[in-house]
């Protein structure tokens, strides 16, 4: 029953003739299926990050289910499959690290089964770029669905937002504002249902973005994991991959340049993860899309931030989603957007959110009365300590340290800022530049978020919640503060950031976009010439060749020999 007269991949599978097709049909019949699916049907390949190690993720193998319900009902075959799941609360040193690998684990399993189109269920913050990344190489028919927010966090009568609060009551708890059993309580309320980060973290942040690309059905990024609304949507994704595969639509046709410029603006206007900057630059990297570091400033300089949401407001994802989500959003944006680009609906973006209505203001802001003005969102600086470029959100910031110069004060590894932190005889006032680094791709390894370093005791205890951090890692989504991060080149690759000594001034302004390191030249190469290289992170394994091969964060953060595509032809028989 195949929807389209054009020969299908899984045909060369399930369609053969002689032993091999006799192989490939006869052990998938272990499963129960009928004569009738191996007809010449779409293959729907749902690759699914579920793991109980994910608990953002916990409950998509329940999505799947709905998913495939869609996919019988358009005559497709749905076969679910599972894809490395990167989970933030749990893996260590960093999920970053593996995003690149669950690409490369992606890409290879779509390529060698018999797929004609993918669905890509994703949540947790790695597991949304990560599948993308590997999608992209293959280039098949292609629609993603995100696995949706948790529920509000609930303490004492107010909403709490996962990551933010945990910051900002740890952070009380270390000045003594808050007790241990306090925490505990706040522990308890904020992750109360399934989903993933219900702040405008990196998860909501790529549930968004994947939205603004048009890989994703309009309004999915928002609806809760647990509404019923969100399995309603994964039943139409089901349907409509399927459609996808008959119009032959397929990623490359969906993620262009255009789409790319709509989803750094949409980032802009929903105060979205930093992080979002490097996973972009990935995504685009596969596909010879061309992105540069600085599209993220030049293109949102006159978009303002219209969503209130944690960390740089008041409200949650699920308020985002009652007050009309995305498409909200993007039709207030309109003006500023490619509205003809054609997503995975089928419909182009203008078709997408003419329906669209706001039912609460207090969450979505218009253009005319925005929540933050223009120029809020993420920036790209520039200077002597990040001649490739670094990055700021500004509406997580602090606005009297955005112009800002004082000494530095320096670490090599953040488990040594962490204790001295702690001291209260540090010797730090307001006015110090906290710089931590060999935190970047290939110094950690991995790139963590790290950069949100906690502030110092003898400052919280004294009332001081922000001042300026520098590093070459990166931070939460959920973070704020007045953090500049992904310094490239990083220190471990011998970035200027490697060159910095205590007491040495630091400059920011953000205005002007500027980082710099206000010492004199000669100084800088005397420095350079005793500066020698740390040994190798790794002997052997993932990591070894991570660190090898790992692009700076101003491209993207992505494997080298991985920039690119390699295609969807069926590979050679394996019998």
């Amino acid at each position: 029953m195949s929807t389209t007269d054009r020969p299908l991949r899984s045909g060369q599978w399930f369609g053969a003739e002689g032993r091999n097709g006799f192989i490939h049909r006869s052990w998938m019949r272990n499963q129960g299926f009928a004569d009738d699916v191996f007809d010449g049907r779409p293959v729907i390949g749902i690759a699914t990050t579920w793991s109980e190690l994910t608990p953002c993720n916990a409950h998509l193998r329940d999505l799947a289910e709905s998913v495939k319900r869609g996919v019988w009902e358009s005559g497709g075959l749905p076969l679910e499959f599972p894809a490395m799941s990167l989970g933030e609360p749990l893996m260590r040193p960093t999920t970053m690290l593996y995003r690149n690998l669950l690409a490369m684990e992606l890409e290879e399993s779509v390529r060698a089964n018999p797929l004609d189109g993918v669905v890509l269920l994703s949540g947790c913050d790695k597991t949304t770029p990560g599948l993308l990344m590997g999608a992209a190489s293959v280039d098949l028919p292609t629609l993603m669905l995100t696995g949706g927010p948790m529920l509000n966090g609930k303490f004492r009568g107010q909403d709490i937002g996962s990551g933010t609060v945990v910051w900002r009551f740890t952070e009380e708890m270390r000045a003594g504002r808050m007790s241990a059993a306090d925490c505990a309580e706040a522990e308890v309320g904020m992750s109360r249902s399934r989903g993933h980060c219900m702040t405008m973290g990196t998860a909501s942040t790529m549930a968004c973005v994947t939205e603004a690309l048009g890989v994703q059905l309009p309004g999915a990024a928002a609806v809760p994991a647990v509404d019923s609304r969100r399995y309603a949507l994964a039943q139409a994704a089901g349907r409509r991959i399927v459609a996808m595969v008959g119009e032959d639509q397929r990623l490359s046709s969906v993620l262009t340049r255009e789409a790319f410029e709509n989803a750094i603006r949409v980032n802009a206007a929903i105060g979205g993860s930093t992080n979002a900057v490097v996973h972009l630059l990935a995504i685009a990297g596969r596909l010879g899309v061309p992105l540069s570091l600085d599209d993220f400033d030049t293109l949102t300089a006159d978009v303002p931030l219209l969503v209130n949401l944690m960390p740089s407001g008041a409200y949650l994802m699920e308020d985002f989603a009652y007050a009309g989500g995305l498409p909200v959003v993007m039709k207030e944006l309109a003006p500023l957007l490619h509205t003809d680009h054609v997503t995975v609906s089928g419909r182009s973006v203008a078709e997408n959110v003419a329906g669209a209505q706001c039912w609460n203001s207090e969450v979505i802001a218009t253009m005319a009365e925005p929540f933050q003005a223009a120029g809020s969102g993420t920036v790209v600086l520039r200077g002597s300590l990040a001649p490739s470029g670094a990055v700021l959100k500004v509406s997580a910031a602090s606005p009297h340290l955005l112009t800002h110069t004082g000494p530095a004060l320096v670490f090599d590894r953040i488990e040594e800022y962490v204790v001295a932190a702690d001291d209260p005889d540090l010797d730090v006032t307001p006015d110090t530049v906290i710089v931590v680094r060999n935190a970047g791709p290939r110094g950690y390894p991995g790139f963590p978020e790290v950069g949100n370093v906690p502030m110092p005791r003898r400052l919280l205890t004294d009332g001081i919640t922000d001042m300026v951090r520098i590093s070459d890692a990166r931070m939460s989504g959920t973070g704020y503060g007045t953090c500049v991060l992904h310094v490239a080149p990083e220190a471990s690759v011998g970035g200027p950031l490697a060159l910095v000594r205590t007491g040495d001034l630091v400059h920011l302004d953000v205005a002007t976009r500027r980082l710099d390191l206000l010492v004199d030249e000669a100084e800088l190469a005397a420095r350079r010439s005793d500066w020698k290289p740390p040994p190798p992170v790794a002997d052997r394994g993932w990591v070894r060749l991570y660190s090898e091969h790992v692009l700076q964060a101003d491209s993207g953060a992505d494997l080298d020999f991985l920039v690119g595509g390699g295609g969807s032809a069926v590979p050679r028989h394996s019998h």
